[in-house]
Protein backbone atom coordinates (compact mmCIF):
# COMPACT_ATOMS: atom_id res chain seq x y z
CA UNK A 1 0.00 0.00 0.00
CA UNK A 2 2.74 2.45 0.96
CA UNK A 3 4.69 1.63 -2.20
CA UNK A 4 1.69 2.63 -4.32
CA UNK A 5 0.10 5.41 -2.27
CA UNK A 6 2.72 6.63 0.20
CA UNK A 7 1.53 8.05 3.50
CA UNK A 8 -1.98 9.03 2.33
CA UNK A 9 -3.53 6.72 4.89
CA UNK A 10 -2.54 4.93 8.08
CA UNK A 11 -2.27 1.24 7.27
CA UNK A 12 -1.76 -1.62 9.70
CA UNK A 13 -1.34 -5.29 8.90
CA UNK A 14 -3.28 -7.60 11.18
CA UNK A 15 -4.45 -11.15 11.13
CA UNK A 16 -6.59 -13.58 13.02
CA UNK A 17 -3.54 -15.08 14.69
CA UNK A 18 -0.23 -13.63 15.72
CA UNK A 19 2.16 -14.70 12.97
CA UNK A 20 4.93 -12.33 13.92
CA UNK A 21 7.38 -13.78 11.40
CA UNK A 22 6.48 -13.06 7.81
CA UNK A 23 6.81 -15.88 5.30
CA UNK A 24 10.13 -15.90 3.41
CA UNK A 25 8.42 -16.45 0.07
CA UNK A 26 6.35 -13.31 0.66
CA UNK A 27 9.52 -11.38 1.41
CA UNK A 28 11.15 -12.66 -1.80
CA UNK A 29 8.30 -11.89 -4.21
CA UNK A 30 7.65 -8.44 -2.74
CA UNK A 31 11.34 -7.59 -2.97
CA UNK A 32 11.02 -8.15 -6.73
CA UNK A 33 8.78 -5.06 -6.80
CA UNK A 34 11.00 -3.03 -4.49
CA UNK A 35 8.83 -3.66 -1.43
CA UNK A 36 10.87 -4.45 1.67
CA UNK A 37 9.14 -6.79 4.09
CA UNK A 38 12.21 -7.99 5.99
CA UNK A 39 11.26 -6.04 9.12
CA UNK A 40 7.49 -6.27 8.65
CA UNK A 41 5.57 -7.96 11.44
CA UNK A 42 1.89 -8.76 11.44
CA UNK A 43 -0.13 -8.78 14.61
CA UNK A 44 -3.56 -9.87 15.73
CA UNK A 45 -6.43 -7.47 16.28
CA UNK A 46 -6.07 -8.08 20.02
CA UNK A 47 -2.39 -7.15 19.92
CA UNK A 48 -3.19 -3.97 18.04
CA UNK A 49 -5.48 -2.94 20.88
CA UNK A 50 -2.94 -3.98 23.54
CA UNK A 51 -0.23 -1.92 21.80
CA UNK A 52 -2.42 1.18 21.73
CA UNK A 53 -4.12 1.15 18.33
CA UNK A 54 -7.68 2.43 18.63
CA UNK A 55 -9.54 0.12 16.26
CA UNK A 56 -12.41 2.59 16.22
CA UNK A 57 -10.19 5.03 14.31
CA UNK A 58 -9.94 2.76 11.27
CA UNK A 59 -12.37 3.34 8.41
CA UNK A 60 -11.83 0.13 6.50
CA UNK A 61 -10.71 -3.43 7.11
CA UNK A 62 -9.78 -5.52 4.10
CA UNK A 63 -10.00 -9.20 4.92
CA UNK A 64 -8.01 -11.65 2.82
CA UNK A 65 -9.43 -14.84 4.30
CA UNK A 66 -12.87 -15.97 5.45
CA UNK A 67 -11.56 -16.26 9.03
CA UNK A 68 -10.27 -12.69 9.04
CA UNK A 69 -13.54 -11.51 7.50
CA UNK A 70 -15.51 -13.14 10.33
CA UNK A 71 -13.30 -11.51 12.96
CA UNK A 72 -13.45 -8.13 11.23
CA UNK A 73 -17.25 -8.32 11.05
CA UNK A 74 -17.28 -9.09 14.76
CA UNK A 75 -15.39 -5.83 15.36
CA UNK A 76 -18.09 -3.89 13.54
CA UNK A 77 -20.42 -4.69 16.43
CA UNK A 78 -18.32 -2.32 18.54
CA UNK A 79 -16.85 0.08 15.97
CA UNK A 80 -18.24 1.76 12.87
CA UNK A 81 -16.03 0.65 9.99
CA UNK A 82 -16.42 -0.91 6.59
CA UNK A 83 -15.25 -4.46 5.94
CA UNK A 84 -14.37 -5.73 2.49
CA UNK A 85 -13.47 -9.30 1.67
CA UNK A 86 -10.97 -9.81 -1.10
CA UNK A 87 -10.78 -13.53 -2.01
CA UNK A 88 -7.06 -13.85 -2.61
CA UNK A 89 -5.30 -17.10 -3.41
CA UNK A 90 -3.63 -18.60 -0.32
CA UNK A 91 -0.24 -19.70 -1.67
CA UNK A 92 1.09 -21.31 1.51
CA UNK A 93 0.42 -24.93 0.55
CA UNK A 94 0.92 -24.66 -3.20
CA UNK A 95 3.80 -25.85 -5.33
CA UNK A 96 6.25 -28.71 -5.02
CA UNK A 97 9.42 -26.91 -6.08
CA UNK A 98 10.83 -23.57 -4.93
CA UNK A 99 10.00 -22.01 -8.31
CA UNK A 100 6.43 -23.35 -8.21
CA UNK A 101 5.99 -21.93 -4.70
CA UNK A 102 7.38 -18.57 -5.80
CA UNK A 103 5.00 -18.58 -8.75
CA UNK A 104 2.01 -19.10 -6.43
CA UNK A 105 3.21 -16.28 -4.14
CA UNK A 106 3.68 -13.98 -7.14
CA UNK A 107 0.13 -14.73 -8.22
CA UNK A 108 -1.23 -13.86 -4.76
CA UNK A 109 0.91 -10.69 -4.63
CA UNK A 110 -0.35 -9.59 -8.02
CA UNK A 111 -3.96 -10.29 -7.06
CA UNK A 112 -3.61 -8.01 -4.01
CA UNK A 113 -1.93 -5.30 -6.07
CA UNK A 114 -4.67 -5.43 -8.73
CA UNK A 115 -7.38 -5.22 -6.05
CA UNK A 116 -5.67 -2.20 -4.45
CA UNK A 117 -5.52 -0.36 -7.76
CA UNK A 118 -9.14 -1.23 -8.56
CA UNK A 119 -10.25 -0.04 -5.09
CA UNK A 120 -8.00 2.98 -4.50
CA UNK A 121 -7.12 4.12 -8.02
CA UNK A 122 -3.89 4.58 -9.90
CA UNK A 123 -0.72 4.69 -7.79
CA UNK A 124 0.27 8.16 -6.65
CA UNK A 125 3.87 7.49 -5.64
CA UNK A 126 6.70 8.27 -8.07
CA UNK A 127 7.99 5.08 -9.63
CA UNK A 128 4.92 3.02 -8.73
CA UNK A 129 3.33 1.69 -11.89
CA UNK A 130 -0.29 0.71 -12.42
Amino acid sequence: MKKLYGQRAYVQSAGVHNDMEIDGFSVSVCKELGIELDRHRSRSFEEMQEWGDDLGQFDLIIALSPASQRQALELTRFFHMDVEYWPILDPTGLGETREAKLSAYRQARDMIRERMIARFGAPTEPGAQA
